[in-house]
Order: C-alpha cells, then sequence, then structure tokens
C-alpha cells in the first residue's frame, strides 16, 4: 500500500483543514498571507485561526513547506483526487452496505454533475450490472 494511502487512511482531516487544501490544491502552492486574504474573507478567520491550520496540515503530513527567503510557501504533499476518494471510501466503510445503493442514488441526485461526468458513471454502472448481485446483504455482523 502506498505512503500517500496509509497515511489518508489514519489521518482525518477536518472540515476546515478541507477548506485549506481545496485553495491549495487549486493555487498549486501558496503562502500563509494569501491565504489570510482568502480565507479572512471568505470564511471570517482570524490570521492566528489560519496558521494554526496550516502547522496542523503540516504535522499531519498533507501540506509541505518550501522557504523562499523569509516566506514558506506551502504545498499539497499529496494528490486532490486520492484525498477525495480516502475520504468517500472512508464513509462508505462506516456505513452497512445494504445502505450504499441509497445513498449513492442521494448523493447522485443532489450534485451538480457534467454530462461528460453522467456518461462516465452509465458506462461504470452498466458494467457493475453485469456481475451485481440481485440484493445486497448486510455484513454488519460478520466477523
Amino acid at each position: 500500500m502506498s505512503g500517500v494511502i496509509q497515511l489518508l487512511e489514519k489521518t482525518e482531516i477536518t472540515k476546515s483543514e478541507w477548506e485549506i487544501m481545496r485553495i491549495v490544491w487549486t493555487l498549486g502552492e501558496t503562502t500563509s498571507s494569501q491565504l489570510i486574504d482568502i480565507l479572512s474573507n471568505k470564511m471570517d478567520w482570524s490570521a492566528s485561526t489560519i496558521k494554526t491550520l496550516l502547522s496542523r496540515l503540516c504535522d499531519k503530513e498533507f501540506l509541505g513547506i518550501k522557504k523562499d527567503g523569509r516566506k514558506n510557501i506551502y504545498y499539497s504533499a499529496i494528490k486532490e483526487q486520492s484525498a477525495y476518494d480516502m475520504s468517500v471510501k472512508r464513509v462508505f466503510e462506516s456505513m452497512c452496505c445494504m445502505h450504499y445503493g441509497e445513498t449513492l442514488h442521494d448523493i447522485i441526485e443532489n450534485i451538480e454533475l457534467s454530462k461528460s461526468d453522467i456518461d462516465s458513471i452509465i458506462d461504470v454502472l452498466k458494467k457493475k450490472r453485469d456481475t451485481a448481485p440481485e440484493e445486497v446483504h448486510c455484513k454488519c455482523l460478520e466477523e
């Protein structure tokens, strides 16, 4: 198992930390000053709150730092899609498998998707249908 996957499996990040990660992924790399400018307006957070969150994300190895003179440049130490995939996987692992379908249905119904995303999902579902059981059984009591 790759180090990134192991990191994501053992480390939870908070909603606030996700906000920072999304900005870092969007910008590629950033300084604390840039993040403070963005997040103090967007989230009404103080500079000290943002610096604390940056420190936590560095401790959790989600962010890396490189020096540029006196400035710290923050960059993502993990791929964006890997983080999302692992987060969703963690949620589904905590659910009864009998509720996967309904949950996916609710998610798809309530999010915006492009036509190409929809086509891709339909293709995956068509392939999955060939080997899918008639009914999914609860595994919550299995060892």
